[in-house]
């Protein structure tokens, strides 16, 4: 039986990681150009806090994998998987959780070097008007979105995971049975 304990907490954390990403897609850099005493164009820059957000972000989604994988032991170590339609959504859900959190966690990553990198270290242009690049629109919107799809496929992974493992003893006898004699 799946711990409804682990469950809510791990949908929690998920809950976090996705107000963060959200958060982190509308508090995106904006940019905007400036001249300076000497006549010359730069680009200002707004608020770095979305960074921090994506990073935070980031770090709940990673903890939630790593408390599924590790109660699951990573479906790699441990006693074998009972037979049967639990097992096979186990695999398949196991394979999907993996594909879906290393998106999320490119997303963010990504999202989260760019607007980090348009913020602190592109001030100066030597380009007249500069090009005052931002962050994309959507990038943290897809991470978020893809923490949505792993905290659904990882819940029913550890649900279909621990259904599989319930109670499942393998057949080791390997006598001879003999039948009645009639």
């Amino acid at each position: 039986m799946a711990s409804t304990l682990l469950l809510v907490v791990v949908f929690v954390i998920d809950l976090v990681a996705f107000a963060l990403a959200v958060a982190a897609e509308h508090r995106r850099a904006t940019a905007s150009t400036g001249v300076d005493s000497s006549n010359e164009t730069y680009c200002v820059y707004g608020s770095d806090i979305a960074t921090g957000l994506g990073v935070g972000s980031l770090l709940a989604l990673m903890a939630s994998q790593i408390i599924i994988m590790a109660v699951s032991r990573c479906m790699c170590c441990g006693k074998a998987l009972r037979p049967g339609s639990s097992r096979a959504w186990a695999i398949a859900l196991f394979i999907t959780c993996w594909v879906t959190f290393i998106i999320a966690e490119l997303c963010l990553l990504a999202g989260s070097v760019r607007n980090a990198y348009h913020t602190k270290y592109r001030t100066a242009f030597s380009a007249n008007p500069p090009s005052c690049e931002t962050l994309r629109k959507g990038v943290f919107g897809a991470g978020a979105a893809f923490i949505v799809f792993t905290g659904i496929v990882s819940e029913l992974y550890y649900v279909y995971y621990t259904k599989a493992n319930d109670g499942f003893q393998p057949n080791i006898d390997a006598g001879i049975r003999m039948g009645t004699y009639k």
